[in-house]
């Protein structure tokens, strides 16, 4: 052995030979668990393809399996190699720590094993290329990111809208078949496939299957009652006048709105159109309204023949079969838009959630015994309440609402809120329920998934996979698409609970070993399952696991949503972007100024590009 070149340093040779010899037992620990694990997916690898990128999650799973954080301080320490980014190449990567730790202790290194690390290092890269373009298709030139848009309903009716997506910079094209029809899909669908052509710019349709429908039910109805009410200051006085539009077209009415631009839209009542047909501008109608109060409206516009715009200095009241006057002659008031009731819960309050699809009510007294009489809503998937128990957390509204598992009855279950807003939080239909305490059985494909599936293989190019939460639920999907001959049809599986991210690499194994496949990290659900907490570092651990498994991930939910939803961009938000840089697709979502957020997300990844690479930052010069 030759004398050591750090003999005379502060580092003697005793500690390098311990080193380097930690880290050779670190790398028998990790081929042993690289051979149990490809063992055991071997069954489930049919693409001969995936079988480096399996070796390689399978070293890297034996490789953090075991606390590195001793050795990698004393590597750094060395100049050497910290095993902080091996993902890519978990095998190659220690080799060449192992060799270069041989030379330090005057041992010569091996110049064949040398070779082949580099060799691996440079094979390993190309290779995650690959697959993601055979997923989702070639980059852009100005930026190796995709970006993937959730579109809306109107682009099943606006060929201009969905060219200017593919335009701006959208790469891929997201249907969520939780919303609309079949024949809304294929109309998007074929909108894409016109844009790609007249745009020059590929863009692959991904379809998203609905999966388990866990939200809360339907809510009661409380009054159709439209309220106008005039501007008026601080101090009470008069501003300006309150508008509402005379509507004959037999539309029922509603109160004023805002649209999805911010824009104030006036209340409508909707009237008889003989009625109407007499009514002109500067002219008086009058009314009672529902506290008695006498209001005047004064006709502003005729906007249509079926639509006339008038004004009130006054507010009023009214409803359904409420009287308008004009001249000498009368109108009731049709039908009016019945809002749903407020459920408004406190902590400590107590929610029934009950099986039957029973219309939500709030807390009532029971005039018989003057007992309370808990609120209910009912959860959209009865049989969830077959897999709970007492004490389990209830996660409402992406966990805006939290609640415990009080009591199971008959009706279901008997929820006590653990937190709410101060002022009390309402209690929506339609919104999202989690359970991340329970050990959920539900099969992960439905009927209608089933169903939506033969749609998908006809019009898209990737299918969304929600709920998924193993390899045998992964296998489920892998076997329908089977059935339909779409072998080769993509899969992305979204992880959005503790169970899937669990079962992560049997998920990627049975995945990628059939189809080109990518893995979403739905931050939104995830982030209730896990705890805002440690979405953070959750999200970190799966993007880390999938360039192991060389995987392209999807970083999905709220990204840019200030500026997507209201026109306004965040300092957070921007950094939540150049963040997601380091996945290998970006999702926005819907929203009135999507447009404008393609292009800033562009521009915010593509000059990120040049600076980040992974976990590698990119040492441009710079001009200090």
């Amino acid at each position: 052995m030759n004398a050591s070149p750090l003999a005379n340093s502060a580092v003697d040779d005793k500690q390098l030979l311990k080193l380097l010899a930690e880290l050779k037992r670190i790398r028998a620990k990790v081929k042993k668990t690289q051979k149990a694990c490809l063992e055991a997916w071997q069954p489930h690898i049919h693409w001969r393809g995936f079988k480096p990128s399996a070796q390689n999650m399978a070293a890297y799973i034996g490789l953090r399996r075991q606390d590195l954080r001793p050795v990698q301080s004393q590597l750094a320490a060395l100049g050497l190699s910290s095993l902080g980014r091996t993902e890519e190449h978990v095998l190659a990567n220690l080799e060449a720590v192992i060799q270069a730790l041989k030379a330090l202790t005057g041992e010569r290194p091996e110049t064949k094993k040398i070779q082949s690390t580099a060799t691996a290092f440079a094979k390993t890269a190309a290779h995650l290329n690959k697959l993601t373009k055979r997923l989702l298709g070639n980059a852009p030139k100005n930026r190796q990111v995709r970006i993937m848009v959730t579109l809306p309903g109107e682009a099943a009716t606006d060929f201009g809208f969905v060219r200017e997506l593919v335009k701006r910079g959208m790469d891929s094209a997201r249907i969520n078949c939780a919303h609309d029809t079949p024949e809304s899909w294929r109309k998007m669908a074929t909108f894409v496939r016109q844009a790609e052509k007249e745009t020059g710019r590929s863009c692959k349709i991904l379809m998203d299957l609905a999966g388990q429908k866990l939200r809360t039910g339907p809510v009661a109805f409380d009054h159709g009652v439209v309220r106008l009410k005039p501007r008026r200051d601080s101090r009470g006085s008069f501003l300006e006048s309150a508008t509402v539009m005379l509507d004959a077209s037999g539309a029922p009415g509603r109160e004023a709105i805002k649209d999805v631009l911010g824009n104030r839209l006036p209340a409508r009542l909707s009237v008889d159109p003989a009625w109407l047909k007499r009514v002109k501008k500067g002219d008086k109608i009058s009314l009672t309204d529902l506290r008695g109060k006498a209001v005047t409206l004064i006709v502003e516009e005729r906007l249509s023949k079926l639509e006339v715009l008038a004004s009130s200095r006054n507010s009023a009241y009214l409803e359904e079969g409420s009287v308008l006057r004009h001249a000498d002659a009368e109108c009731k008031v049709g039908a009016v838009i019945a809002p749903p009731v407020d459920i408004l819960l406190r902590i400590g309050d107590m929610l029934q959630l009950t099986r039957k699809p029973l219309p939500g009510e709030p807390t009532k007294i029971d005039e018989a015994n003057g007992r309370l009489i808990p609120a209910h809503i009912s959860c959209a998937e009865p049989a969830i309440f077959d897999c709970l128990k007492t004490g389990q957390r209830v996660l409402i509204d992406d966990g805006h609402i939290c609640a415990e598992v009080a009591e199971l009855n008959d009706e279901g279950a008997l929820l006590k809120i653990t937190r709410a807003r101060s002022q009390g939080s309402k209690l929506a239909p339609e919104k999202g329920l989690n359970f991340p305490d329970t050990d959920i059985t539900l099969p992960a494909l439905t009927g209608k998934d089933r169903e939506d599936l033969d749609c998908i293989v006809k019009h898209a190019d990737i299918v969304g996979y929600s709920f998924v939460q193993s390899g045998e639920d992964m296998q489920l999907l892998i076997d329908e698409l089977a059935k339909r001959g779409a072998d080769k049809l993509g899969i992305v599986a979204k992880i959005e609970t503790r169970r899937a991210l669990k079962n992560l690499p049997e998920i990627i194994i049975r995945g990628a070993g059939s189809h080109p496949f990518g893995v979403m990290i739905a931050r939104g659900d995830l982030a209730v399952e896990l705890g805002y907490e440690q979405l953070a570092e959750t999200q970190e651990e799966i993007m880390w696991l999938c360039e192991a498994a060389q995987v392209p991930v999807i970083w999905a939910t709220q990204v840019l949503e200030g500026l997507v939803k209201q026109n306004m961009l965040t300092r957070a938000e921007v950094t939540d972007a150049a963040m997601a840089e380091r996945a290998e697709c970006i999702m926005l979502n819907k929203g009135p100024f999507v447009l404008d957020a393609i292009a800033v997300l562009d521009i915010i990844v593509a000059s990120m590009h040049s600076h980040q690479k992974k976990k590698s930052a990119q040492m441009r010069a710079l001009q200090w």
